[in-house]
């Protein structure tokens, strides 16, 4: 679905690169990551790829096409959703989505049920410039959706949500992933991206660190080690032990048939604890 090779890319008047020989491939009907602190170059890859940035170096294929030779019906085939909501304030929220909704030559959605899909089905007749930065977010997301789009671009589409709307967000995106619709999404929410991607790219100053699933991070890098937490008489203790041959360990069978078991678990890493380890960088 997207091939990207050898991409270098510097803003106008700046000497220094921002986007440094990056390349990584997405495959239909996966959701993938990019993954970094503020400014790290997420946003400007995606601006690249969806056409907004042009004169990169390198070569960025979408759908089989060379980015540089896409006209303007390439916005036909993408959705995307912004991280800073860029709607009109002065009409309603139905009123927004209608006018993007005319700039598409295509099929579309309808936007009162892309509004029911966000929770924003009871204000639709409300002005934008009332709603908080929640609202305008599922806003900003929904229309992303409009033109029944094979191809999502997503920036940090969780920002601002509460917890109860930000989970609607990821069960939204992985019900698309199970449409078969793909899905490039640039985080610092290491968090969104251990729960959704398929696999999530780590980068760092203009440059990809790593690519792979956050699976497969979390057993290469992780401990392996089982941890026991349990209550003999008094405050809760702990004891780990070594995954290596655990069903043979006496200690072990000993303790969880003889103590008050209050939980067991792996030490596995956060994606975020791998993050600081592969780039020495924080997210912050």
């Amino acid at each position: 679905m997207i091939d990207v090779s050898s991409l270098t890319y510097a803003y106008p008047k700046k000497r220094e690169n921002t986007i440094e020989d990056v390349s990584f491939s997405i495959q239909k009907g996966e959701i993938f990551g990019l993954l970094g602190p503020s400014g790290a170059g997420k946003s400007t890859i995606q601006k690249i790829i969806t056409g907004i940035l042009k004169g990169y170096r390198g070569s960025v294929k979408v759908m089989g096409r060379e980015l540089r030779q896409v006209k303007s019906d390439y916005y036909e085939e993408i959705g995307v959703g912004f991280e800073l909501p860029n709607l009109y304030s002065k009409f309603t929220a139905l009123e927004n989505l209608d006018f993007f909704r005319s700039l598409y030559a295509g099929e579309t959605e309808d936007p009162g049920l892309l509004l029911a899909m966000v929770g924003l089905e009871k204000d639709a007749g409300t002005r934008v410039s009332e709603f908080s930065k929640g609202m305008k977010m599922r806003l900003v997301f929904c229309r992303a959706f409009l033109n029944k789009p094979e191809l999502l671009f997503l920036d940090e589409p969780t920002s601002g949500l509460d917890p109860a709307n930000a989970k609607r967000i990821k069960r939204i995106i992985l019900d698309s992933k199970t449409a078969g619709k793909t899905i490039f999404l640039t985080t610092h929410n290491m968090n969104l991206a251990e729960e959704i991607c398929d696999r999530v790219a780590f980068i760092v100053d203009g440059r990809i660190k790593l690519i792979d699933s956050p699976g497969s991070l979390k057993v290469a890098r992780g401990k392996k080690v089982v941890r026991v937490e349990y209550r003999s008489s008094g405050p809760v203790q702990s004891s780990d032990f070594e995954l290596a041959g655990l069903g043979g360990n006496s200690n072990f069978i000993k303790l969880i048939a003889e103590q008050d078991i209050q939980t067991m678990h792996t030490l596995e890493a956060s994606l975020e604890d791998i993050f600081i380890q592969v780039t020495g960088r924080s997210l912050t």
